[in-house]
């Protein structure tokens, strides 16, 4: 059975279907959805399993989040979207369209490929594990605890909108910690497609971002054929953050044409 999933829907019309990265959350993609909206577009801000307001599970993997969002949408009457994923979100998004091409009407694939990646998350892990979340007295003390290990601003302040009071008090984690250090290995891993996939599908990458080498290009032509490549200036893998002015105008303009 199917995890329940919090989500949001914003605008009216066509849905637009967002999915968030690792660590991440529906709220990380607001702002974005909000300009969607306002050129005309509905859209649909998900937490997948474990992240988020979504339910806690005792597994995690590529084809499981799929499933997630196969009935996510039949719950929901969707019968094809537009889908966007970030990071982990595009991992999702490709297993989707390798097994249901026909419910997705155009993919935009943000610095992610399908290829297995390489462990880049243990200072995240190591910061977020650092933090004593039994005995922890405030926000700031679990801020300044992180920082000691990770020394980013920005990161640690993604990592924080993870942590929420607990209505008897204290705080606790919004995703599924122990879980995703447990199946860490699955969130590296690679999408097979057993045969091309046709959908029409927009790779964005950052510039400053190694997540989509240019060797990659030929390797996903080659199980994706019907795709393009765009590369944002002045943004590395958190595009969204980075430059969301270009973002949005590469996403409006794919999604649109």
């Amino acid at each position: 059975m199917s995890p329940k999933l919090n989500f949001k829907i914003i605008g009216q019309g066509k849905p637009i279907i967002i999915l968030h990265g690792l660590f991440g959350m529906l709220d990380n993609w607001l702002n974005m959805a909000k300009r969607l909206e306002d050129a005309g577009h509905m859209v649909v801000l998900v937490d997948q399993r474990d992240h988020g307001r979504s339910e806690h599970t005792n597994d995690f993997s590529y084809p499981l989040l799929a499933d997630d969002l196969l009935h996510f949408m039949e719950e929901n009457w969707i019968h094809e979207a537009v889908l966007i994923g970030h990071s982990m979100g595009g991992k999702t998004g490709l297993q989707f369209i390798s097994e249901h091409e026909h419910m997705i009407s155009k993919f935009i694939a943000i610095d992610i490929g399908p290829k297995k990646y390489i462990g880049g998350h243990q200072d995240v892990f190591d910061a977020v594990f650092s933090v004593d979340i039994t005995h922890l007295q405030s926000r700031n003390e679990a801020e300044s605890v992180m920082m000691t290990k990770l020394h980013d601003y920005g990161t640690v302040q993604f990592l924080m909108k993870n942590l929420t009071r607990k209505k008897e008090g204290g705080f606790e984690w919004k995703m599924n910690l122990p879980l995703l250090f447990a199946k860490y290995e699955n969130i590296l891993a690679g999408i097979v497609f057993s045969q091309p996939c046709l959908t029409e599908t927009c790779f964005i990458r950052g510039e400053k971002s190694n997540y989509i080498l240019d060797d990659d290009m030929g390797d996903i032509l080659n199980v994706i054929p019907n795709s393009q490549f765009i590369t944002i200036p002045d943004a590395g893998h958190w595009i969204h953050v980075d430059n969301p002015n270009e973002l949005f105008n590469q996403i409006n303009d794919f999604i649109r044409h």
